[in-house]
């Protein structure tokens, strides 16, 4: 049952932290110090538990998806999705094939979510002069699958906060921002935890257990009801409040890593 334990930590904070803008990969990086080392399988393919979870909570989206063959402003709707989700998915290939990993040492994961977090001040301050745009261009949705590929570059930065920084200093509205970037983030990491899945079931030479399956299993259920509740909050919150909290949260975070390491 003890081994059991981490796995279900992995889990619930995988599942809190992966749509708030507060960066999964920097906290399970962090965690890495303190609980047992996971694999790159298991801490990417849990993502996708969190990512299905949430599908339920944007049913006129997933109608807009099956519908957008006949319907002019769901098809331009999902065309956006699909290209920030191909600018992504080409920049990742070309990071895959030279060969970047993510980093182990704490520091620029601390460096990140400070920087993150004073852009989410600035940017709730621009936002508040401004009268929020409820519309996304095309150019807006190619620097969302930018922002995506930074977030994987600096972890720390964070997938979803990345696109909502970018799209609130556009002066998108903040349930506009959230729920794009969280919807473009579906397909993105889904892709991502398919191609880890497929290369773990062709590695003949990292044969894994029943019990390790079962624990990448466990891991990914917990993330997906801890996410699925988390967004459902998340969805209310910024209809009438800003993100200065988290951006408060990431900066005192990153200070705290580093003081950490004196």
């Amino acid at each position: 049952m003890e081994t059991w334990i981490p796995l279900f930590i992995y889990g619930v904070i995988e599942g809190i932290t992966e749509f708030l803008p507060v960066s999964s990969t920097g906290h399970l990086l962090i965690i890495q110090h303190w609980l047992p080392r996971q694999s790159d399988l298991f801490n990417i393919f849990i993502q996708s538990g969190a990512v299905l979870a949430i599908l339920p909570l944007f049913p006129n989206r997933i109608q807009q998806v099956f519908r957008a063959w006949k319907d002019p402003e769901a098809r331009d709707y999902v065309g956006k999705l699909v290209l920030a989700f191909v600018v992504t998915g080409v920049g990742g290939l070309i990071l895959d094939r030279m060969g970047w990993q993510l980093p182990e040492s704490v520091v620029p994961v601390a460096l990140a979510l400070i920087a993150g977090g004073m852009l989410f001040v600035v940017a709730e301050r621009i936002l508040r002069g401004r009268t929020p745009v409820n519309q996304i261009s095309w150019k807006l949705a190619a620097a969302v699958g930018i922002a995506q590929l930074a977030a994987a570059v600096f972890p720390g930065l964070s997938r979803s906060g990345a696109c909502i920084i970018l799209l609130l200093l556009c002066g998108v509205s903040r349930p506009l921002a959230t729920e794009f970037s969280f919807l473009v983030g579906i397909p993105t990491i889904l892709a991502a935890g398919g191609l880890k899945l497929v290369e773990a079931l062709g590695d003949t030479s990292q044969h894994m257990t029943a019990a390790q399956w079962g624990g990448l299993a466990f891991g990914t259920v917990v993330s997906a009801i801890v996410s699925f509740l988390v967004v459902r909050w998340l969805l209310g919150y910024v209809k009438t409040h800003s993100f200065e909290p988290f951006g408060y949260y990431r900066i005192v975070l990153g200070v705290g890593l580093l003081l950490s390491l004196l």
